[in-house]
C-alpha cells in the first residue's frame, strides 16, 4: 500500500487513511517526506512570501476546506 505523509495536525485524515490500509507518516520536518508517494498538508502556511520548494515528486494535497473523506478520494484518484 502507498506511503502517505500527513501534516501532524490532520489527525482525522491520518485515521481515515490508516483505516483504508495506507502507511501513514507524520510530517514534522522536510526530511519526513522521503519515500512518500503522496503528502497531505493543511495549506495554511504553503508558499509563504512566494517561496515554494518542491521536496516530493508525488502529488501534494492541500486539505484546507476538505473533509477527511474528500482527501482520501483525492489521494486514491491521484495514485491510480
Amino acid at each position: 500500500m502507498a506511503k502517505i505523509g500527513v501534516e501532524g495536525s490532520l489527525t482525522n485524515v491520518q485515521q481515515a487513511l490508516q483505516e483504508r490500509g495506507y502507511d501513514v507518516v507524520k510530517l514534522r520536518q522536510e526530511s519526513d517526506v522521503q519515500g512518500c508517494d503522496c503528502c497531505v498538508i493543511t495549506g495554511l502556511d504553503s508558499n509563504i512570501m512566494g517561496i515554494a520548494n518542491a521536496v516530493i515528486a508525488g502529488p501534494v494535497i492541500e486539505a484546507n476546506g476538505l473533509t477527511a473523506e474528500e482527501v482520501c478520494q483525492q489521494i486514491e484518484s491521484k495514485l491510480r
